[in-house]
């Protein structure tokens, strides 16, 4: 196994902390959620334990890290189908051991070929976003599946057949409902009433689901089946790619609804024309580590990577917890205004990836920072063109909205691979359209696009156009050192995501968190806003008030993130970490919790 050559000083208190947890051997219940475990093998953390069961089961069988995450990722689309699924897409980041080398797959999903940037105005004015969210208009080529065929055929072990069966059996024998899957039901549930066939899936019997009962999908199980068959292409040619392309064009929609549900303009040739995009990975250097992650179309390497090239100037191990989150709010801040203006999908706009991510550009940001005062937002954005110290250039706009939901697994194997993986169908529940006999529900994707500039005369790179991918916040991160993984981590959240991961980052790498209380930790989230959200361990915390003396500004959010990830520890060993209370807990499990096999 590989071994990290200089260990973080505080991996060994993480270890001295660790529970243990592994998955249950197959034909038995899967096993209580426990939020970190460490062990030999191979490690899997996400938010549901069937899925993080799947791939441990895989890994255990000699599969690889690539092969246990699209198992996982399948299950999720069962367990979590508001916030993940084939109706879907997201972000692949696998750091492949052998070469000591990190890949990315772009799996966005993609507007149709006739879109414009009038794709959310009528009349000249932006639709109202629910009606965007709940809409055929919202719906973009689903690039899941596509990130399956184009991960297993790269780097791969087992065939897809054989990887959907768990995720098949989960959705034809179900599975647990938990108080987070009722709850997000009834959120959704004016939504999913308008939709017949949402309504029958998801409230059987025209109620909630009662947590504890069964919860199970035969039409996915049977779509699942047809994919092994045929291959992931079957969601792009044939009967499933019909049905999506009728659904979209033709909402099902229940003639006693009142909803305004827009057609969608989706052809089969847009589906016959997706494909994933291979690019490299986002890379700064951070305390000696070279931090990997996304680049656009998804805003999430620029952005972290930004964030911390600005702190890198600062010992925030030293400072108050009051000073240390105000850096952290500001660096965001300031990270959030340049993202809002340079980064979008890059096949259709001139996005400066390389000079967002210079040292030189975060330096000239950084000295924007007064250490006794907080800046004001919307604050405008600079130049990594021409990068001049404390200059901004241009107009200030707001960040534009972007939903919360996602979700986020991270696996390692006994070969020292990593995959940190982001899938999303946007909105909790995405479009809130299920595709009739198939049993997934489609994304509202293309409502990450600005529905109309940020701001009137300001350039906004996130505007719609034909076959464009909408920019994402999606984080998926990988941390080496000296060439090797010592940390993998990402999360749900929409824009909140940039946030999660940088703070889960310094509070684990500068403020000596061990991983698991990195994650549990009361968040705070700047996204170029008037005020900061805060979590209520921060909101009901007397730093809150340091904080306003020096005038930020807050506002409460319940839940920020839903983060998962792994480590290597120094004794050679994984360890797998997920949220204590968040989303009712994460499921974090290894191969061998008691010993090499």
């Amino acid at each position: 196994m590989p071994r990290f050559a200089r260990p973080l000083p505080l991996l060994a208190l993480t270890a001295a902390l660790v529970s243990t947890g592994a998955a249950a051997p197959p034909g038995t219940a899967t096993p209580p959620k426990v939020p970190v475990a460490a062990g030999y093998g191979g490690a899997v953390a996400s938010v549901d334990a069937d899925a993080s069961a799947a791939g441990i089961a895989v890994l255990r069988s000699g599969g690889n890290a690539v092969d246990a995450a699209v198992a996982t990722a399948a299950a999720l689309g069962v367990t979590e189908p508001y916030s993940a699924g084939i109706g879907g897409g997201g972000y692949f980041v696998y750091y492949d051991a052998a070469s000591r080398r990190v890949h990315t797959i772009d799996g966005r999903e993609t507007a149709p070929a006739t879109a414009t940037a009038e794709l959310f105005q009528e009349n000249g004015r932006p639709i109202p976003f629910a009606e965007g969210q709940t809409s055929g208009r919202g719906v973009g080529v689903p690039g899941t599946p596509a990130t399956w065929k184009s991960a297993l055929d790269s780097w791969g072990t087992r065939p897809l057949h054989r990887l959907l069966k768990p995720a098949e059996k989960l959705a034809r024998d179900g599975f647990t409902v938990d108080a987070t899957f009722r709850a997000q039901t009834e959120a959704n549930e004016a939504r999913f009433r308008d939709f017949p066939d949402t309504r029958e899936l998801f409230l059987p019997g025209g109620a909630l689901p009662v947590v504890g009962s069964t919860f199970k999908n035969p039409d996915l199980a049977a779509t699942y089946a047809e994919l092994a068959r045929k291959g992931t292409g079957a969601l792009y040619r044939g009967p499933i790619a019909e049905d999506i392309v009728r659904t979209v064009r033709k909402p099902p929609v229940d003639p006693a609804a009142t909803r305004n549900v827009r057609p969608g303009d989706l052809t089969a040739a847009d589906l016959r024309a997706y494909g994933t995009k291979r690019q490299e990975p986002t890379r700064i250097g951070y305390r000696g580590l070279d931090v990997y992650s996304m680049a656009p179309s998804s805003s999430g390497g620029t952005t972290v990577g930004e964030a911390l090239n600005i702190l890198e100037r600062t010992d925030l191990s030293r400072l108050s917890e009051a000073q240390y989150l105000h850096r952290f709010i500001e660096a965001s801040r300031i990270s959030f205004a340049d993202r809002g203006r340079w980064v979008g999908d890059p096949a259709a706009e001139d996005v400066p990836t390389r000079e967002l991510l210079s040292q030189r550009f975060a330096d000239s940001r950084a000295c924007l920072i007064d250490p006794d005062r907080a800046l004001t937002s919307p604050l405008a954005p600079g130049d990594p063109r021409r990068p001049e110290p404390c200059a901004t250039t241009g107009q200030a706009a707001p960040t534009t909205y972007e939903g919360e939901n996602t979700t986020h697994l991270t696996v390692a194997d006994r070969w020292g691979n990593v995959v940190s993986y982001t899938l999303t169908i946007e909105s909790t529940g995405g479009s809130a359209i299920t595709v009739p006999g198939r049993g997934f529900l489609l994304n509202n994707e293309l409502t990450d696009f600005s529905f109309a500039p940020a701001a009137p005369g300001v350039p906004d790179p996130n505007l719609p156009g034909p076959g464009k991918r909408p920019r994402s916040s999606m984080s998926p991160t990988i941390v080496l050192e000296h060439g090797r993984p010592v940390l993998a981590l990402g999360s749900p959240g929409g824009a909140t995501i940039i946030t999660t991961v940088l703070q889960t980052l310094t509070g684990h790498l500068d403020r000596g968190l061990p991983l698991v209380d990195a994650i549990a930790a009361p968040r705070a989230s700047q996204r170029n806003q008037t005020t900061t959200e805060l979590e209520p361990g921060l909101w009901n915390s007397p730093v809150r008030a340091e904080l306003e003396a020096l005038g930020q500004g807050f506002r409460q959010n319940p839940e920020i993130g839903a983060a998962t990830a792994v480590q290597r520890l120094p004794d050679g060993r994984w360890l797998a970490a997920a949220e204590t209370s968040r989303r009712g807990g994460g499921s974090a499990m290894v191969v061998h919790p008691h010993g090499r096999p």
